[in-house]
């Protein structure tokens, strides 16, 4: 039984909880979410398995879950993104933000997440029980078509976009993508 720590708005943990009681009863708790970069400056984006109990089929970011307790959020970033990518890659801590938003009917997600960005021109390898497919896309590209087909991504990537926008901007500033 996976379980998940609970957090206050500080992100100190306060508790543990099963995975899918803290989905039904919407308790806040600790997640990641990853954006991988290609040299191109385009999006790895995941099509979250068909399988999946919540936002199925979805389009999302490259890669996202919840640390172990005992785990760092860091650590557990880097142990997501082999499993379920089947790549490394150094992360960078972008920013976190807290949301509440129901994923399908009865399901909440009200998450404390962290958001980490990494570039990588390594090709995925699909873990297939977690991811049904992959693509790259623009930023550009992903902001039009996330306007145009809503109900193709998951609600925390549409909430936190306009953030990861702003990093990306500074990512190529930087010159470490583009």
């Amino acid at each position: 039984m996976e379980k998940v720590i609970l957090v206050d708005s500080n992100d100190n943990q306060v508790g543990m909880m099963e995975k899918m009681e803290a989905h039904l009863s919407g308790e806040l708790h600790r997640a990641f979410s990853i954006f991988v970069f290609n040299s191109k400056g385009e999006l790895l984006l995941q099509q979250r398995a068909l399988n999946k109990y919540h936002s199925a089929g979805k389009w999302t970011n490259t890669c996202c879950s919840h640390p172990r307790e005992h785990e760092h959020t860091i650590m557990a970033a880097h142990r997501r993104l082999k499993e379920e990518m089947g790549m490394e890659c150094k992360l960078d801590y972008g920013f976190n933000f807290i949301y509440r938003t129901e994923v399908t009917e009865g399901i909440l997600e009200h998450e404390f997440d962290h958001v980490y960005f990494g570039v990588s021109d390594d090709s995925p390898i699909l873990a297939p029980l977690e991811v049904a497919a992959f693509r790259y896309m623009s930023m550009d590209e992903l902001s039009k078509d996330i306007k145009l087909n809503p109900g193709e991504y998951t609600e925390w990537l549409k909430i936190c976009f306009e953030k990861v926008k702003v990093y990306y901007k500074k990512m190529l500033d930087d010159g470490y993508i583009g």
